[in-house]
């Protein structure tokens, strides 16, 4: 059964929540699975005593749930406090350990500020960086690719799902070129968990994080692949496997599993549900909207689509009952312009005119409709002072 975001208040109308690669609600299941962890449980996993014992184990199931969902084979699974410290981790970690000559880092135009910030910094470290542009599909040319990792490359980074326009990026293929010429690929897989399979064997990191996946924030992961060497990014008591320092919480990672648990279990009725809400909302926005990105090579349930004479934020501000999106929450905090959408060759109008729904597994029909319905209207009402 499909529930309610919040409930709300006696006469007030009900928020519809469509902003779900910001960050989806926290699943019942997951919810109840942390409470033990919270009230009672709230023992040091890293601790010899018998509370620290319960907890250690608790967390090692939870890194079993989440490696089975990541379809994971071998390799070692590291918690973290979230998908940005694991980007962090697996570019600056593997970036330390390249050899003179191999020190040329490969990535795309459209990844997420986690690793284009780094990539940057590692720029400033003596590195050589080379960020590759995307079509208008959002999509890499890989034969624009297979020039550029060369025999200098040590690394490629490249996202399965991208947040702001839901293009799956073809890693299969990214990894083929990267294996030719020797490089490690690192693969942002956050918005892809669960929904979007990761190639058997294809990449070496692979960043994640729970509250994608309907579990808590403050928790992610980095899979790191057998025989991939990093150093640490935090230094300490090396808690995790001996190279990722800090006191784990029990709570947040039996969250994550519990999470990772249930979007495997639901994974088909999850994906029949988001093709039936992608097949209505293109329905009821019409010819005057224009997606953004492949329609074919996508995730379903974000939908980025722009529309002349309207302007994004202010339809924000207009429908204060709905919740969705410009562009990314991460580059909307920052203040800085759409750089997924500049990449796909959109002027300034255009992206100021785009908006990015997304949907997931409690999102209803109807509560779909009413939104679409209200982003419609206010939409027409700008379009008409435009013209």
């Amino acid at each position: 059964m499909a529930r309610s975001v919040r409930e709300a208040p006696r006469g007030v109308s009900a928020p519809i929540y469509l902003d779900y690669q910001a960050t989806t609600p926290v699943a019942p299941e997951a919810a109840a699975a942390m409470r033990r962890w919270i009230e009672t449980g709230f023992g040091n996993p890293h601790s010899p005593h018998r509370l620290g014992r319960e907890a250690a184990a608790a967390i090692d199931v939870a890194r079993g749930q989440v490696a089975s969902a990541l379809g994971a084979s071998g390799g070692n699974l590291y918690f973290t406090s979230g998908a940005t410290e694991a980007a962090n981790w697996a570019l600056k970690g593997a970036a330390a350990r390249l050899v003179p000559g191999r020190r040329r880092i490969v990535t795309l135009a459209t990844e997420h500020a986690a690793v284009l910030d780094t990539v940057e910094w590692l720029g400033t470290q003596g590195y050589e960086i080379d960020i590759l542009p995307v079509g208008s599909d959002g999509l890499v040319d890989l034969n624009l690719l297979a020039t550029r990792v060369d025999a200098r490359t040590g690394l490629v980074a490249a996202m399965l799902v991208n947040n702001e326009i839901g293009v799956i990026q073809p890693i299969a293929q990214i990894s083929q070129i990267a294996r030719r010429a020797g490089a490690l690929l690192f693969c942002d897989a956050v918005q892809g968990l669960g929904r979007v399979p990761l190639p058997p064997g294809a990449c070496d990191m692979v960043a994640i994080s729970a509250h994608k996946i309907y579990g808590p924030k403050g928790v992610g992961a980095l899979w790191v692949g057998d025989g991939v060497a990093l150093d640490p990014l935090l230094h300490g008591g090396g808690q995790e496997g001996g190279i990722r320092s800090g006191t784990l919480s029990p709570a947040l990672c039996v969250g994550f599993g519990e999470a990772a648990r249930v979007i495997v279990a639901r994974e088909q009725q999850d994906r029949a549900h988001l093709e039936s809400l992608w097949s209505k909302a293109r329905s009821m926005l019409g010819d005057l909207w224009t997606l953004n990105g492949s329609a074919d090579q996508r995730y379903r349930g974000n939908l980025n689509m722009r529309s002349g004479g309207v302007d994004a934020a202010r339809l924000i501000s207009e429908l204060r009952r709905i919740a969705f999106s410009a562009g990314s929450a991460c580059a909307s905090g920052s203040g800085r312009p759409s750089h997924v959408l500049a990449a796909l060759g959109l002027d300034q109008g255009e992206a100021r005119s785009s908006i990015r729904l997304g949907f997931g597994r409690y999102t209803t029909q109807d509560e779909l409709a009413e939104a679409l319905t209200l982003i419609e209207d206010a939409a027409a009402r700008q379009r008409g002072l435009a013209a």
